[in-house]
């Protein structure tokens, strides 16, 4: 029988190996974490691997895509990150070193003898797979001119153990595997060769991967087997679905990390999002990465699907919001300005920074996202004459118009422009109006703001300024 053995090691090492195929999607970035957090709570190392052996589909814009992604979330990797493709030569070595070692054979089978093959037993109600016709071909039967595959000798009638940390011991029986290709006619290696390897010389402890590659670790398996090396530990964590438990698509949130940096959210918010897709530490919703890294164990990851909800990690971001201090609101604000190229936000961030640092305590309980703090922030540079929103204009009726006319005048003669003298006097006018404070506050701030909803409107017309204020509901009366 053969198992899966635990790697020693002074030091644990992980890694994370995306394919540079498109974006760092969602799921990966939780991967990513995990490989992260394990490697920092145990004082090791998380290594980067970028999978590209598929050349056809890989990009440099998807790699440096990944890199800002995983760098933007705070998932620094150790040492330089390793293409795969450029190990080929090592791949193909160990490939044919398992030829001569007995492990594996080369196959000179034609694509029409595999369609017959998969025919056949498709008809016979089998499982396609190869049926190892070239396992003990002999030499002098070698077919000319045909550039063979190398393919592993899986042991038959053997079990398989998958000794993994999150769905338990998994046994595979070696007679539904067959003798799949390592290496191809090309001298490429597949998926399954190149991991081994690549794990292999990278002295890798723990994969921490999703469930989908269960299968891969059993055929993988053989290969470390066959070559004598030590099986790291492996944790398969299952994948992420949608609110609707359907397979996460870009309907549900499957998209790439920039994508979420360019709605507005914070990296930390986002990592704490998404560690709880997947692991739990008892009751805890908010924890700092610190915590997070205190708590983190391989065995407490969940066997069970979680779901993406996007109402839920708003929650969670508009929480991490309200506990950031309003200097690094101030920068993330103006980054996301900048990468949106929102010209008219850059300017007027950079021109009013003081008073938007000022605004934003008053903002921070009203805002979900970075972005919902910029449409918050934006009346403090609006150019005049505002723009008003629909709801902001039907405040300013021919009635109301006529009250902040009169009120406008007394606003003006106010010495001190403070709260509470702006206050007073706008109570003063209601009481003299018999109206009640809504009554005029809710048109003011129409005309300050352009804006049904907004901070208060004593608030709104101390962070404007006396002259800028008085402006602004002077324009709605011409």
């Amino acid at each position: 029988m053969f198992e899966s053995k635990t790697y020693m090691s002074k030091e644990i090492i992980t890694r994370f190996a995306p394919s540079p195929t498109g974006f760092l999607h969602i799921g990966g970035a939780r991967t990513a974490l995990f490989n992260w957090v394990y490697a920092k709570k145990m004082g090791g190392k998380m290594l980067l691997r970028i999978e590209d052996t598929d050349r056809a589909r890989s990009t440099n814009e998807a790699v440096d895509a990944i890199l800002d992604g995983l760098n933007w979330l705070g998932l620094t990797w150790d040492g330089e990150p390793v293409s795969q493709f450029n190990n080929k030569q090592r791949h193909a070595e160990i490939a044919n070193q398992l030829v001569a070692n007995g492990h594996a054979y080369k196959c000179y089978c034609t694509q029409q003898e595999l369609s017959d093959m998969r025919e056949k037993a498709k008809a016979e109600g089998n499982p396609p797979k190869y049926d190892g016709r070239c396992r003990n071909l002999d030499e002098s039967n070698v077919p000319q001119g045909v550039d063979p595959v190398i393919r592993i000798k899986t042991p038959p009638n053997q079990k398989l153990i998958v000794k993994d940390h999150v769905q338990g011991d998994v046994i595979f029986n070696t007679e539904n595997l067959d003798d799949f290709i390592i290496l191809r006619s090309d001298g490429t290696p597949t998926y399954m060769l190149a991991v081994v390897v690549d794990d292999h010389d990278m002295a890798v402890t723990h994969i921490i991967r999703g469930d989908d590659h269960l299968t891969n670790a059993a055929r993988q398996i053989v290969i470390y087997n066959a070559l004598g090396w030590d099986i790291p530990d492996m944790a398969h964590i299952p994948l992420i679905h949608g609110a609707d438990g359907a397979k996460l698509s870009k309907r549900h949130g499957a998209l790439g990390v920039d994508a979420y940096r360019k709605m507005g959210y914070l990296p930390s918010a986002l990592r704490n999002y998404l560690a709880r897709l997947g692991w739990s530490h008892g009751d805890d919703e908010i924890f700092s990465i610190e915590q997070m890294i205190e708590w983190f164990e391989l065995d407490d990851l969940n066997k069970g699907a979680s779901r993406f909800d996007f109402l839920k990690l708003a929650n969670i971001n508009g929480q991490y919001i309200r506990a950031t201090s309003p200097k690094i609101l101030y920068k993330a604000m103006l980054d996301l300005a900048n990468e949106l190229n929102q010209n008219d936000d850059i300017i007027g961030l950079s021109e009013n920074k003081n008073s938007v640092i000022a605004a934003l305590p008053s903002l921070q309980p009203r805002a979900k996202t970075i972005l919902d703090l910029i449409n918050l922030a934006q009346f403090i540079y609006a150019k005049r004459p505002l723009l008003m929103e629909e709801k902001a204009l039907a405040q300013l009726t021919d009635q109301n118009r006529q009250m902040i006319a009169l009120i406008v005048k007394q606003l003006a003669e106010i010495p001190e422009w403070t709260n509470d003298a702006i206050k007073e006097c706008v109570k003063d006018f209601a009481e003299q109006q018999d109206i009640k404070l809504g009554k005029i506050a809710q048109p003011l701030r129409a005309a300050l703001t352009g804006r049904a909803i907004s901070l208060g409107v004593f608030e709104v017309m101390v962070l404007l300024g006396k002259d800028e204020s008085i402006m602004r509901i002077s324009d709605q009366l011409n």
